[in-house]
């Protein structure tokens, strides 16, 4: 699995300034990160692991998003053009990312997974925070730095929910 100190070395290798932050105690997933740091939901990035089913197959997609505001099923699915979108497993979630599940940094996933990344989180400086992979480390760093490692496609939700609306995939919930 991975953890705090491969990403801390990760991101020195590359010269990006970041800080590992100790939590006060323990998370089991990102949704407690904004209340053990005193931040925004806004601010806390969350990576969440789906099975897509499309005409060509079944595959695992993350997506990059905050914690105050995750991205619905359907905008996945209508990006993707699925029949279904579910959240993956923890096992699924393990095996394709290399992190605990509800505790996945969106750097270091691997090249041959599809990620997806909100795209309200490009284009600001402001300071983020994700976990590592650890339940008693976060990532503090500028949220375009950390942007412009993660290899994904942004998904603009304005325009991804108007076609959703549109499209008549039977998605699962």
């Amino acid at each position: 699995m991975k953890d705090a100190l491969a990403i801390h070395r990760w991101l020195l290798a590359h010269q990006v300034h970041h800080e590992i932050v100790r939590l006060p105690r323990a998370m089991t997933c990102v949704d407690e990160l904004p209340e053990l740091l005193s931040a925004s939901p806004a601010t806390c990035v969350e990576v969440t692991v789906f099975e897509v089913t499309t005409r060509i197959g079944r595959e695992s997609v993350a997506v990059v998003s905050t914690v105050g505001s995750p991205l619905p099923l359907g905008v996945i699915g209508g990006t993707l053009g699925a029949r279904r979108v579910r959240p993956a497993s923890a096992f699924t979630v393990n095996s394709v990312t290399d992190y605990a599940a509800g505790l996945i940094c969106p750097l270091l996933l691997p090249d041959g997974l599809t990620v997806l990344v909100d795209e309200r989180l490009t284009g600001t400086a402001q300071i983020v925070h994700t976990p590592t992979g650890e339940r008693h480390t976060a990532l503090r760093i500028r949220a375009d730095h950390l942007l412009t490692l993660v290899s994904g496609k942004p998904i603009d939700l304005v325009h991804s929910r108007s076609r959703r609306e549109q499209t008549t995939f039977p998605l699962a919930g």
